[in-house]
């Protein structure tokens, strides 16, 4: 069986010193590993690390696409309340991010926001009334 688990994620860096740059104005600490050539945000229950797409495109074998849109992967950040969803993409915004989506209450209940990291890596802010997470912090259920 394969552990039902996510661990790492891993964003191809097209210029990792800026990319590094905005994640670091989010507040994000940055575990011991990182280095010149490699870059590892602690989340809570994953980590985020940031490696050259040069790189990564060597270790896998393949070419990807450096196309400005959607990337076909959104990553999110769930939060706690309804209010925190306006306040986190207030400190995107002063970090950098380009806002897509404005934060707005969604029919099904939870609040929703949208952002660009510099290198388009597109993330959601949520708050989902339903959502529960462990003592770290870490969500469980939704």
């Amino acid at each position: 069986m394969v552990p039902q688990r996510v661990s790492l994620v891993t964003i191809g860096a097209m210029h990792l010193p800026e990319l590094r740059s905005f994640y670091q104005k989010l507040g994000w600490s940055e575990t011991a590993i990182s280095s010149d050539q490699y870059s590892v945000f602690e989340t809570t229950g994953v980590l985020l690390s940031l490696y050259p797409i040069q790189e990564l495109e060597k270790d896998t074998g393949m070419i990807f696409s450096a196309s400005d849109g959607l990337k076909g992967t959104l990553l999110a950040i769930n939060v706690d309340q309804a209010e925190d969803v306006d306040d986190t993409i207030v400190n995107i915004r002063a970090a950098g991010g380009k806002v897509i989506r404005e934060p707005y209450d969604a029919a099904w209940g939870g609040r929703i926001a949208y952002f660009l990291d510099p290198e388009n890596n597109c993330w959601e802010v949520t708050w989902n009334p339903t959502a529960v997470f462990d003592e770290k912090g870490a969500m469980i259920t939704f």
